[in-house]
């Protein structure tokens, strides 16, 4: 028994930090798990950013709500549904993640959460679990699931090498190059094609 797990950002939906950088003119925030590993890191600079500009969770969210999902991302995802168990695994937050879900036909997301202050402020974040994506994963094989992965960033590597199947989507030329024994693909119609394969071998 399968269970597909898929990255958001980069791969169902434009990355929202690069949509809310453009929309703020704020450069620096263009940043992403594609650049840092490190994604602890990586959130506490880009808070620091936004502490500095004064901006909060109301301004990005006004971002998400003009975010559409990337072309044929939805139909993809109703297919991938409809012939396999899927769930979005995301370092993203449910504040995040709400609307863009409702785009997406209400798919399940395990993603994590903002801290917010009364005024709007975003103090801090909570991570669901240490390496959320990979520790998700292992979860899931331990109850009885053999898992298919992919996703387009660092963050997602992983998941990806610790499934029975696992596709780049969308990636860097870096991590492509760093990682060349993994298949790469950057057409919705390819990834299912492949997923299908997997799926038939059992």
């Amino acid at each position: 028994m399968y269970i597909t797990c898929l990255d958001l950002e980069g791969v169902l939906v434009p990355e929202i930090w690069i949509a809310f950088s453009e929309a703020s003119g704020i450069p620096e925030l263009k940043r992403t798990t594609r650049d840092e590993p490190d994604y602890d890191k990586l959130m506490k600079w880009r808070l620091g950013i936004l502490k500095e500009h004064g901006l909060g969770l109301k301004e990005i969210q006004d971002t998400i709500a003009k975010i559409d999902p990337l072309p044929g991302a939805k139909e993809f995802l109703d297919q991938l549904r409809s012939e396999c168990q899927t769930v979005i695994l995301s370092d993203t937050f449910t504040q995040f993640a709400a609307p863009l879900m409702k785009k997406l036909g209400m798919p399940s997301i395990f993603c994590n959460e903002l801290v917010v202050a009364p005024d709007g402020e975003i103090t801090d974040f909570k991570m669901r679990i240490k390496d959320s994506k990979l520790t998700t994963v292992k979860a899931f094989q331990s109850i009885g699931y053999k898992t298919i992965a992919s996703g387009d960033s660092y963050n997602d590597l992983a998941m990806i090498q610790a499934s029975a199947a696992g596709f780049l989507f969308r990636t860097t030329d870096k991590i492509k190059a760093d990682y060349p024994n993994l298949p790469a693909f950057t057409e919705y119609d390819d990834l299912l094609a492949a997923i299908r394969a997997q799926l038939k071998k059992d």
